[in-house]
């Protein structure tokens, strides 16, 4: 993944060294027109990322499934047809994360490092959810200020930092609600964009459809197959969140799961003395509060403390992107600047607030966030300050079409989790919270490992050849799986 804002590692996809990150990609949409009824009518995607191989469409849905002869959006689709057709099995639906993140190119760059075997037993299809890229995208009309500030709270030390939030937080929501994409603003939801998955899903003739959905493509699976049970084939979950979603409980969960990661970074940085960060892991942990302070107080460039404990929770998402946090570290140190980041796509982060604001009820008093920030401070002090604090969807507009899906029991055994014991984005005690609630429905293989994304760019061969076994052949353990630790190659 390319270096972030901390806003930015909640809405983009799974993260590996091997993979490229698709938040920036540019689908180009075909010149074959807008398609209502029966097959796709497929053409070229000529982004530079994506394989010659990769064939775009475009696919009208209702915005309102409540009123299915009403307005209609467009939604973006891509298809990397398997080019064994006397293995191919049928349709594989993939979705990187975010909420906010692009699919369309997603075939493409996944097929890098998916089995051979998984290539040909599928048509991998890509997408678009509704709101993002291609697919009738939605804004908040944020300027380059709000999109460098990203969304994560300011870090709270106080009740009175809470307070001052909320200006923030609700200017941000109110140009989301007076935006002129505000008419898709009520339906822009997990639920509808499985819907969305659906409607495709007949269009391509297919009776069922397979998924391999990471972060929070996870609960987007999830959703999918609580909805249509009997639609679901092989449904795969990597970087697992709870069964609410990017809900309150799993946005403050961020803070539980920085403090499960960050002890792999303690003991990178301590094994590397040149960085100047510490010889002990204890040391390396006491580094990060002091610089956290000094920045809070003495920003480096633009480098406060808020931005310097995203860039440290960003860049744990994978393990190659240790030595480069280190150097972050050894240069704010030094009071040198940092090099500048991209610009955050604001169709990103429009589409992330849309969805996580849209999904469920937010608590509307700032006092409970001001309880919510003083304790995670205690709990995770690392960004509990943060992912306490208060947001735009404390402000939200009332309006919601529907109630959050509930994930139950109820549907066939055909789910297989995937989650790395110490994900910092999605924490494994989220992961085992869905688990809980799928029961029968699921089994779940977790790799003593650290990161955000365990298929197929993680190095864990025992968590790959499982959920390679499962596209492939349908095989699924017959009890959870605990995968120990391999070592680095």
């Amino acid at each position: 993944m390319r270096s972030r804002p901390l806003s930015l590692a909640l809405a983009i996809l799974a993260v590996t060294a091997t993979a490229t990150a698709t938040t920036g990609a540019s689908a180009a949409t075909p010149d074959t027109g807008m398609r209502t009824a029966g097959s796709p009518h497929w053409g070229a995607c000529p982004q530079p990322e994506a394989s010659p191989r990769l064939q775009c469409s475009t696919l009208q849905v209702p915005l309102d499934y409540g009123e299915p002869d009403g307005r209609r959006i467009e939604i973006a689709i891509s298809r990397l047809a398997s080019d064994n057709p006397s293995k191919r099995r049928g349709v594989l639906f993939l979705n990187p994360g975010g909420p906010g993140g692009e699919g369309l190119a997603y075939p493409s760059l996944l097929a890098r490092s998916l089995p051979q075997g998984v290539l040909d037993s599928y048509d991998v299809i890509g997408f678009d959810p509704r709101g993002v890229g291609r697919s009738t995208p939605v804004t908040c009309d944020l300027t380059p200020q709000q999109r460098q500030r990203g969304n994560f709270p300011r870090y709270a030390h106080t009740a009175a930092d809470v307070l001052r939030e909320t200006k923030h937080a609700r200017t941000v929501a109110r140009q989301c609600a007076d935006s002129r994409t505000a008419w898709t603003l009520p339906h822009i939801t997990t639920a509808n964009t499985a819907r969305d998955m659906d409607r495709v899903r007949t269009a391509l003739g297919a009776p069922k459809l397979s998924y391999l959905g990471h972060s929070y493509g996870t609960h987007l699976g999830a959703v999918y197959t609580t909805l249509f049970p009997e639609r679901s084939d092989r449904i795969v979950l990597d970087s697992n969140l709870g069964p609410g979603g990017y809900d309150r409980t799993a946005f403050r969960m961020l803070g539980r799961g920085m403090q499960d990661r960050f002890p792999d970074f303690a003991a990178f940085a301590a094994a590397h003395p040149a960085y100047g960060l510490g010889s002990t892991p204890r040391q390396v942990t006491a580094t990060f509060f002091r610089l956290a302070k000094r920045l809070d107080a003495d920003p480096v460039d633009g480098i406060d403390g808020t931005a310097f404990r995203g860039l440290t929770f960003d860049r744990l998402y994978s393990d190659a992107l240790m030595p480069t946090l280190a150097k972050a570290w050894q240069s704010l140190d030094q009071g040198r600047p940092l090099p500048p980041n991209p610009s955050v796509p604001e169709n990103l982060m429009a589409g992330w607030l849309h969805v996580l604001c849209n999904d469920t009820p937010w608590p509307r008093k700032v006092r409970d966030y001001q309880r919510a920030a003083a304790l995670d401070r205690l709990r995770y002090p690392m960004v509990g300050g943060s992912t306490g604090s208060i947001g735009p969807c404390a402000f939200w507009p009332d309006e919601r079409a529907e109630p959050p899906v509930r994930i139950t029991d109820r549907g066939p055994a055909n789910v297989l989790m995937a989650q790395n014991e110490r994900d910092p984005g999605t924490p494994s005690a989220g992961a085992r919270k869905l688990r809980e609630v799928f029961g029968k429905r699921a089994t779940m293989v977790t790799a003593d490992q650290g990161g955000h994304g365990v298929y197929p760019f993680g190095r864990n061969t025992c968590a790959n050849d499982t959920v390679t076994s499962f596209l492939t052949t349908g095989q699924r353990p017959s009890r959870d799986v605990a995968c120990a630790a391999e070592p680095a190659n």
